[in-house]
């Protein structure tokens, strides 16, 4: 606080009146000494009052009297609002008010609300409190408390984005800020959650999986997509700083089929796609964000296989097809248009299958045209807006980008063809541009040119075929010497930086190309006299640097068949003309320019004036690959090695930055990892922390309950109680009496039921040896009618495999005697051959021979089938015969347990017989039904 001194000490009264800063003590020790709530709150809404005009006396007397006031007195909303409105007073840097700004102190420094802003964040505990406050539902409470922590977050963001990491269900406070009814509290919460994310990482990975995304697309939804106002466009806004150079929200972005909700949002009125009456300022904004959204996740910069994931739902979900209807309809504002070609330009980018689909777009014109050819229009006519041609060759580019089937068709429209020389193609629009009165134009078509044959050599020399009648009456001449004549011409910075651009591209590669260019004798002495130039400008030292380098490609590529300009010439003319240390220097100028740097960053044209277009993004990735080989190719063995030490120094030089760059990138994903596991165990540990409280709590509790119920049960202990104990002893005794005479009645009971068990079971023998002798006949019955069965199937059998004896027999006498008649055709064949009988009785012979070979091997397979069968037959002979067998084995098993059970029944009944005697003998009663029983046993027997 001794810093604010300084701007204390000015007087701010006159004499007899109090000062601002004995007016703001007074104040701050009524709230500390006052006993009553109403008089804090009067002294709170005074300072409240007081901190936009002394601010620095409220911010260095007050501050903390505020925020004990937030501690002690939040249940009354009405004075926590009042501190709250106070402390955001103190903390601002906003512009006040004229007539507010007019009474301020002129002395007061500029940063004052940040340097208020560090003395309250040094405490976690009071970004702890404002949090907690947010759970207060009451409007003068919630409101002021999100926009204090707004505040808080633009002064000092990084320092509050820590405290609110460290804080408890910090970040899910504040997301339940976005389901609040009131609008006015959603919207500022927007700007809060778009200020928390900001370039932290881990706080962006939170939001997202507190189901941000979900949120923010229905607030987008609710409110009319690109026809919403300023909320569509803060949702917008944290989206794309989700978004951004984040993958891992990328990927949680597309897994939870977010991109096909995008769709709708590009779903544009008809009214308002015919004229621009109907975009508004807010539309177009709105749109712009939208577009940007798209691009986030199909940036160049974003790794390839989620641009792949991403481009495909794309595509699959028709955000694609929505995205190239605006690109061909009318009215579109030209800042939305562009910005909707860059995006489609990225959408397409290295994607085969969504660049065909571009290649199928037809703009509605009459007759259609393809909506290449129109954007080439676009790009090649000087009168459209700068950024909008930059953005078509950058839809140009992706378009071509790994695409050598668009490739073949840009080069092939340049070809003499047969087609209607009426309609305009991209070949026409190409070469009209390249040789056009505007510079950037040629600009343009040369490096549009040089995308067409990127990488691809067949292009290269199907481009030497192209041939331009440069006025009547002159005979033709190539594209490849049109491009030199341009040059030596002189012409502009930009054409000459263009050409020389696709020269260089063209000839990479390509032996046939620098043939054809070395033929022409005027090339390379052109190329000498730049290069040797000295006292350039910037832009000369850059074109006499490309000249270097495309003469160093006509030596690294030469093909040695021209003997004028051959390697070894090449290199003599070189270092006698110019010297390796110029030609080295000049080369050196290209890579240091400020122009190549900033296009060798992304693919995207992204420049802000005409005048800034030098370096293609492609061509800087083909100069950085081969300006060693170029050095290297030009230098002799003197100075080749020097060359390479310099070159291994520079290579070794950036293998370490390289190194050391990797290192610091894992080290800084490490941090951020071990930050979130750091988070995800504070969390656990301070819930852990919770419910060991709580169940500290509980066994408190537990424990005084068992104190209490024991001094309970002393207290009720009497007299009475024993009596009454007693009585209840003596009850149970009898009650154990009675049970046991109820178990000697029920143990007589058991005794009398096993009796007449014994009765029931002689019964059920007797009435099971009936069933038996009923059963056992039947059963005999069925063996003997399976045994007849089987030996009539067997006689059955016999008899067919006697009647095939008989039939192979046959076969075999019918065989023998086509043998014989074969034996005797041979010697009547040999005896014709000596005697020369005539050819036509020879052929007769040979068909007989022939008919009864044939004869003779159908026979031959008949015997082999008739063979099959028999042994077919023999073993279902020898099968049934062991069946056979089996059954009568079963059947004397039978008749065996049948006698065994007949001489078991007779035992039994004897034994009857006897237990009978001894019963009527010891003068115990036979029921009449058992005798008659018996007298049944006994006649079954006799019958047996």
């Amino acid at each position: 606080m001794d810093y604010f001194r300084k701007y204390l000490s000015t007087p701010q009264g006159t004499a007899g009146q109090p000062t601002g800063v004995e007016t703001v003590e007074r104040l701050v020790d009524r709230v500390q000494s006052s006993t009553l709530l109403d008089d804090r709150r009067d002294a709170v809404r005074a300072l409240k009052a007081m901190s936009k005009k002394f601010r620095l006396e409220v911010g260095t007397q007050a501050m903390d009297v505020l925020v004990q006031t937030l501690e002690t007195d939040r249940s009354d909303s009405e004075i926590t609002g009042y501190a709250l409105d106070a402390l955001c007073n103190v903390l601002s840097n906003e512009p006040l008010d004229d007539d507010d700004e007019s009474n301020m102190p002129a002395n007061l420094p500029g940063d004052l609300g940040a340097q208020f802003t560090e003395i309250f964040t040094k405490k976690h505990e009071n970004v702890s409190l404002l949090l907690s406050l947010l759970e207060e539902y009451d409007f003068h409470v919630r409101w002021p408390t999100v926009k204090l922590l707004t505040i808080l977050l633009t002064n000092k963001g990084k320092d509050l984005q820590e405290a609110i990491l460290v804080s408890p269900m910090g970040v899910s406070k504040l997301m339940d800020l976005l389901s609040d009814s009131r609008e006015i509290i959603r919207n500022d919460a927007l700007l809060l959650l778009t200020q928390l994310t900001k370039g932290n990482t881990n706080l962006q990975k939170i939001v997202a999986f507190e189901n941000a995304f979900e949120r923010l697309l229905d607030i987008v939804r609710d409110e009319g997509n690109s026809d919403g106002g300023i909320v569509v466009e803060d949702c917008l806004l944290l989206l794309t700083t989700l978004l951004k150079n984040n993958s891992s929200n990328q990927n949680f972005f597309r897994e939870s089929s977010y991109i096909q909700r995008l769709t709708p949002y590009f779903d544009l009125d008809s009214q308002h796609t015919h004229s621009q009456a109907g975009w508004s300022a807010q539309k177009v904004t709105n749109l712009h964000l939208m577009l940007q959204l798209v691009r986030c996740l199909v940036s160049p910069n974003t790794p390839q296989q989620q641009v792949t994931a991403c481009q495909r739902t794309m595509f699959q979900c028709g955000l694609l097809k929505q995205l190239c209807t605006i690109l061909m309809a009318s009215g579109v504002p030209a800042d939305v248009l562009t910005e909707t070609i860059n995006t489609v330009a990225e959408v397409i980018r290295g994607n085969l299958q969504n660049q065909e689909y571009f290649a199928s777009v037809m703009a509605p014109s009459n007759p259609p045209r393809p909506a290449i050819v129109v954007l080439l229009m676009s790009m090649v006519n000087e009168k459209q807006p700068f950024p909008l041609r930059c953005a078509v060759l950058y839809c140009f580019q992706s378009f071509l980008y790994k695409n050598e089937v668009g490739q073949s068709q840009i080069v092939t429209t340049l070809l003499p063809t047969s087609s209607d020389a009426n309609q305009i193609t991209a070949g026409q629009l190409l070469c009209g541009g390249l040789f056009s009165a505007d510079s950037l134009s040629n600009w343009f078509a040369a490096v549009a040119m040089l995308h067409a044959i990127q990488d691809n050599g067949t292009q290269k020399e199907q481009l030497l075929r192209v041939q331009l009648a440069t006025s009547i009456g002159s005979p033709p001449v190539s594209l490849l010497q049109q491009c030199c004549n341009i040059l030596a011409q002189g012409g502009r910075f930009q054409t000459r930086v263009g050409l020389l651009q696709l020269l260089c591209a063209w000839m990479i590669d390509s032996p046939i190309t620098v043939a054809h260019f070395l033929a022409n004798t005027a090339n390379v002495p052109y190329l000498i006299t730049q290069v040797s130039a000295s006292d350039s400008d910037e832009n000369e030292s850059i074109v006499q640097g490309l000249c270097a380098f495309l003469l160093g490609i006509t030596v690294l590529y030469n093909d040695e068949q021209n003997e004028t300009f051959n390697k070894s010439s090449l290199r003599q003319i070189i270092e006698k003309r110019i010297g390796l240390e110029t030609f080295t220097e000049k080369l050196s100028q290209v890579p240091k320019n400020e122009s190549y740097t900033k296009a060798a960053k992304k693919p995207h044209v992204s420049y802000k004036q005409s005048s800034e277009v030098t370096f293609d993004y492609e061509f800087t990735r083909i100069f950085k690959a081969l300006e060693v080989d170029a050095l290297d190719a030009v230098s002799t063995d003197a100075g080749r090695k020097e060359n390479k030490a310099k070159l291994a120094n520079l290579q070794q030089h950036e293998l370490v930055v390289n190194q050391y760059k990797d290192i610091i990138q894992e080290q800084d994903q490490r941090l951020n990892d071990l930050q979130q596991q750091f988070l995800e165990l504070q969390s656990k540990h301070s819930m852990s922390g919770e419910e060991i409280r709580q169940l500290k709590d509980q066994v408190q509790q537990l424990k005084d309950q068992n104190s209490l119920l024991k001094v309970q049960k002393g207290a009720q202990s009497n007299p009475a109680a024993d009596a009454r104990k007693d009585e209840e002893i003596r009850s149970l005794q009898d009650q154990l009496e009675k049970m046991r005479l109820d178990n000697a009645n029920k143990d007589s009971a058991i005794e009398k039921l096993k009796t007449d068990v014994t009765v029931l079971e002689a019964r059920a023998v007797n009435s099971s040896e009936e069933d038996k002798e009923n059963i056992v006949p039947s059963e005999s019955e069925i063996l003997q009618n399976t045994i007849s069965r089987l030996q009539s199937d067997l006689q059955e059998l016999r008899t067919s495999a006697a009647e095939k004896d008989n039939e192979i027999s046959r076969l075999s006498v019918q065989n023998n005697e086509a043998e014989g008649q074969i034996q005797s055709l041979k010697q009547r064949l040999e005896s014709n051959a000596e005697t020369q009988a005539d050819p036509a009785q020879l052929a007769k012979l040979m068909e007989e021979k022939m008919t009864l070979q044939e004869r003779v091997k159908k026979s031959n397979e008949e015997n082999l089938k008739l063979l099959d069968k028999f042994n077919k037959m023999e073993e279902e002979k020898n099968s049934v015969v062991s069946e056979k067998e089996g059954v009568l084995e079963e059947l004397d098993t039978l008749k065996k347990e049948q006698e065994d059970l007949l001489v078991l029944l007779a035992d039994q009944d004897t034994k009857i017989a006897n237990y009978k005697k001894l019963l009527k003998e010891n003068n115990i009663p036979v029921e009449d039904d058992d005798d008659d029983e018996d007298d049944d046993l006994d006649d079954d027997l006799d019958d047996d």
